[in-house]
């Protein structure tokens, strides 16, 4: 198998690596939206996070990797064994291709073993693989309405059930959700942009120097995968320490009033529905902070999350052209000043 792009290789896209390892650290802060132009690493960061990631435990021989500390969030065949042996699996990445029946996507009946044995058997999809992981979605604002409505579902709940032919399933079901895609080509529909925790634009670099080092790099991953991810081991292994830390800080890092004000005032002066936007930035500037050693979010935690939290929650404002990244920074300018 070859070895993916090292994370720490990545030139630039800053904001992009900052919101998929504050998912990382964090999978309640919600999925990764990346929206942007062609071949600009959207995919390869996914990747590379994926791998850069430690071992995750599982129970051994489970078809879903349920956490053995899991308790009552375990798949009925985990909860039905008087004892679970532990493994450790890699953190999955699974691909959700724009022509997936709805049958891949959530599991159906295995018709194998029914054909051969007259048994009734389930046949896990693709969100069952992608549990505890990463589902990828790339040109998700092409995916088909069944399938939004579908992770619409999944993605609110935690688990996939699966009611058909004979079948009653119910297994664990939660991923970060990461999609990219041209804005060009579409919009995404409301319902399911809500679900994304952060919103990330990537722009293809207009310096000579980036783009050079870019197209160096990727040429000399080409040309030698394993000796290229060797000479970047030791930056990925402190990200991935760094990482670790953070998740074990996490719970003992504190929000003020001050920021929680803040906040508030933020999503009021962008009009944003609902409470979903506070609780975003409030769990993604908590988890930046965790990434960076400290104990308590600051404003300028705040201050940086509040872009990619809040850019794709904007009502359409017919007597404002600019665009959401501008707004967001003007009202970012406008209630930090007050």
């Amino acid at each position: 198998m070859r070895e993916p792009f090292p994370f720490s290789a990545i030139v630039g896209q800053e904001e992009m690596k900052q919101a998929l390892m504050i998912a990382a650290v964090d999978p309640v802060v919600g999925g990764v939206l990346v929206f942007g132009d062609r071949g600009t690493g959207k995919s390869t960061a996914v990747r590379a996070l994926a791998a850069l990631l430690p071992p995750m435990r599982a129970v051994q021989g489970c078809r879903y990797h349920c956490d053995p500390g899991a308790g009552s969030g375990l798949c009925d065949e985990c909860l039905a064994k008087t004892t679970r042996e532990e493994t450790r699996v890699p953190v999955p990445v699974v691909d959700l291709p724009l022509g997936a029946t709805e049958d891949r996507v959530v599991g159906a009946l295995d018709l194998e073993r029914a054909l051969a044995h007259g048994e009734k058997a389930f046949e896990p999809g693709l969100l069952a693989r992608a549990n505890r992981g990463f589902l990828y979605i790339d040109e998700v604002n092409l995916l088909e309405d069944h399938l939004v409505d579908l992770l619409i579902d999944v993605a609110s709940s935690g688990e996939n059930v699966v009611e058909r032919e004979g079948l009653s399933v119910r297994h664990p079901a939660r991923f970060v959700l990461v999609g990219s895609g041209n804005p060009e080509e579409g919009e995404l529909r409301p319902q399911l942009l809500d679900r994304f925790g952060l919103s990330v634009d990537v722009t293809t670099p207009q310096d000579v120097p980036s783009r050079i080092d870019i197209v160096r790099r990727r040429d000399a991953y080409d040309r030698d995968p394993k000796g290229f991810a060797a000479k970047w081991g030791a930056a990925d292994q402190r990200l991935r320490e760094r990482i670790e830390a953070a998740r074990a800080l996490l719970p003992a890092v504190e929000a003020p009033d001050s920021v929680l004000e803040i906040s508030t005032r933020l999503c009021m002066a962008l009009g944003t529905d609902g409470l979903r936007a506070e609780l975003t930035l409030l769990r993604a500037a908590r988890s930046l902070a965790s990434l960076e050693g400290e104990t308590t979010v600051s404003e300028a935690h705040i201050r940086r999350v509040a872009p990619s939290a809040l850019r794709h929650r904007l009502r359409r404002d017919p007597l404002d052209e600019s665009g959401s990244t501008v707004r967001v920074a003007r009202a970012i300018g406008e209630v930090f000043a007050a």
